[in-house]
């Protein structure tokens, strides 16, 4: 998996020596040996140096539960893996009786506590109630540790000390951020700042004002979102958001909040826990951020790592190359094609649906932020019209047999719409009006040929991710806890005239 490769990619830059497990090796076609020399291949692929290759194996069946340390021992357990680890992984290093000193590496919230910060102590002890100094970009500040908690297994446990090399939860301190040092000696050094990836994409946030408002959710309102936005700035480091007031001011429209992420799935992730949570909004179309470094027009870029057969690897390859991605490398393993691309965050929206279809649902893709590097000038894309609802009520089937003609639809049969709403797109490009809930003329005439079955085509069912891919700029993406959907900045056909004037 490409998600994998980054995480070893990592480590090997690191320094790291793996241990690797071959699992599944009750299957019949399974071949430890080949499997090991993949892996062997992809190490040195990867960079890794001499004692990096020289990496321990172990062999497991996860689903019995027993690891082996070779093919053909006995073993109950997991026994040997711990093992291996206790024997080979170096411990965390201690020094209980130095200067405390401690590390966050994350955050967390809590309704009564506040912010919480998760740590790892270097040195030292630290204790419940303890007065402290927190060392930051920002310089040197006091506070104090009301509570401390201590992890068994996935639940945390209160405590009133802990030692160095334990990872803890702290309390007390509401300004904390990640990267800080906690010490109890302002004269202690601090450790070395852990850098947060800064934001790549920008969208609005608004508030619902579509007909079909209120229906399913609880948390409708700018001041309900406002106060869940908040909420998530506590733990969400990634994440940020302009409450400025000048934002209502630059719009006719509702009122609005500007969110900065890193990535279309860090916002639907967000987009996604708020509509369980009950919340009803409706997003505008993600935009990447333009930066000036040193004078020159920057945009974020990624590494876009593609697995796919090699039939499909030209298209997918003819593809990128229009949205301004440069192929770095390409190797091939058992007919599937690895290649790796350099591309714009810019030029990568809007892409997976298509590689999903062109790959015919066997390709996968991942990809990592690299930075921001000199813009890539136009991108082109294949640009889709909207196919809008020009009245309320119920589609039929009738009326969709003939508008999947024209293109993609993603509604069904009995489906509630209102004028305004997108239904589809159209192939040729341009926006289409339509009429949903148009039922076939009713006669007392019979002929044969007239009568013939109604068959639709599988909907092509928007989700969060999949809605903020295939948007225009005219449009918003509505989120309910029971729909999404996606519908015109302007309802109606003479208000979207007039905007266009």
């Amino acid at each position: 998996m490409p998600q994998t490769r980054f995480v070893l990619k990592k480590s090997l830059e690191l320094g790291l020596r793996p241990i690797v497990v071959i699992n599944k090796i009750d299957k019949p076609a399974a071949n430890p040996e080949r499997v090991h020399e993949e892996v062997l291949e992809l190490f040195m692929e990867l960079g890794a140096n001499n004692s990096q290759i020289d990496f321990e194996t172990i062999y497991a069946i996860g689903r019995e539960g027993r690891a082996f340390r070779n093919i053909g021992d006995e073993s109950q357990d997991l026994s040997p893996l711990l093992d291996l680890i206790l024997e080979k992984v170096p411990p965390a290093s201690v020094d209980p009786e130095g200067k405390m000193s401690a590390q966050v590496f994350n955050l967390g919230y809590d309704n009564f506590l506040g912010r919480l910060a998760v740590a790892r102590i270097y040195s030292g002890k630290v204790m419940s109630g303890a007065q402290v100094f927190i060392k930051g970009e920002n310089g040197t500040r006091k506070g104090k540790i009301s509570k401390l908690f201590s992890f068994e297994g996935v639940a945390r446990k209160e405590t009133d000390s802990a030692t160095s090399g334990d990872i803890v939860l702290l309390a007390g301190i509401p300004d904390i951020y990640i990267g800080e040092t906690i010490c109890e000696d302002e004269s202690t050094e601090a450790l070395p700042h852990i850098a947060i990836d800064e934001p790549t994409l920008s969208l609005n946030f608004l508030v619902n004002d579509s007909p079909f408002v209120g229906k399913a959710g609880k948390f409708l309102t700018s001041r309900q979102i406002k106060e869940r936005l908040d909420k998530e700035l506590e733990v969400n480091v990634g994440l940020k958001v302009d409450f400025s007031p000048e934002q209502e001011v630059k719009t006719s429209g509702p009122s609005f909040f500007r969110i900065y992420g890193r990535g279309e799935l860090h916002i639907a992730i967000l987009l996604e826990n708020m509509r369980r949570e009950g919340f009803e909004l409706q997003v505008s179309q993600p935009e990447v951020i333009i930066k000036e470094i040193d004078g020159v027009k920057s945009e974020p870029y990624e590494e876009l790592v593609i697995d796919v057969p090699m039939e499909a690897s030209g298209s997918v390859i003819e593809k990128i190359g229009k949205r301004r991605g440069i192929m770095r490398n390409m190797s091939e393993h058992h007919g599937i094609a690895r290649i790796i691309f350099e591309i714009p965050t810019r030029g990568l929206l809007g892409y997976r649906s298509e590689f999903i279809i062109d790959t015919k649902g066997e390709g996968i893709m991942s990809s990592r932020v690299l930075g921001f590097k000199e813009y890539a000038g136009d991108i082109k894309k294949r640009e889709y019209g909207s196919m809008t609802s020009m009245t309320k009520g119920k589609a039929v089937a009738f009326s969709l047999a003939n508008l999947q003609e024209r293109g993609i639809l993603y509604i069904g049969h009995g489906t509630e719409v209102y004028e305004g709403q997108v239904l589809g797109n159209v192939l040729k490009g341009e926006d289409m009006s339509v009429n949903p809930t148009k039922g076939k003329q009713l006669t007392n005439m019979r002929a044969s040929g007239t009568d013939e079955a109604i068959t639709l085509n599988p909907v092509f069912v928007l989700d969060i991710e999949r809605g903020l891919e295939v948007m225009n700029a005219d449009e918003y993406l509505e989120i309910t806890p029971d729909a999404v959907r996606l519908r015109k900045k302007y309802l109606t056909e003479l208000d979207r005239v007039r905007a266009k004037r």
